[in-house]
């Protein structure tokens, strides 16, 4: 499974680690994710989803329906 929240498609971010001396090495800034359970209660289920924290605050703010159905229309969930 890629790293990709199902909410708000957020991805890793490639930067530089600079040092105290200038020097630049590549790096990796992942994304917060984790898994968490939603339930639907008009469906009358469980649906896990790999979300990050901002996808978690999208949720909370628009709801669990309106967020699924946003993912769904730009083509994060299938």
């Amino acid at each position: 499974m890629s790293r990709v929240c199902q909410i708000t498609g957020k991805r890793a971010m490639i930067g530089n680690h600079v040092s105290h001396s200038k020097r630049r090495v590549k790096r990796k800034f992942d994304v917060n994710l984790f898994d968490k359970k939603f339930w639907l209660p008009e469906e009358d289920r469980w649906v896990t989803l790999r979300i990050s924290a901002a996808g978690l605050r999208t949720i909370n703010k628009i709801g669990i329906e309106a967020a699924l159905k946003k993912a769904v229309n730009s083509g994060l969930i299938v």
